[in-house]
């Protein structure tokens, strides 16, 4: 995961625009706002322009990555799987 996330931003600059971050997610400003609104994506707003910091995205996103919650659940480590023992 990190690597394929390192090879995403490779090359972009360290301080990105809402634009930007649209172009690399490929969604809409829109969509990019919203999860600034809701502290999905880290911002800072400077007047009326938001900025968006490269590393600290890629942080939000591999924290948010559910790479691990796949890898537990194939394991058979799924928590919500309580192994056919209902209660």
């Amino acid at each position: 995961m990190t690597a394929r996330l390192d090879q995403l931003f490779d090359g972009l600059p360290e301080t990105m625009t809402v634009q930007e971050v649209a172009d690399v997610l490929r969604m809409h400003t829109k969509g990019v706002y919203r999860w600034i609104r809701e502290g999905i994506i880290p911002a800072y707003k400077l007047g009326a322009t938001w900025f968006i910091v490269r590393d600290e995205l890629k942080d939000a996103m591999r924290q948010g990555s559910n790479l691990s919650r796949r890898v537990e659940k194939t394991a058979g480590l799924d928590p919500a799987d309580d192994g056919g023992q209902g209660d």
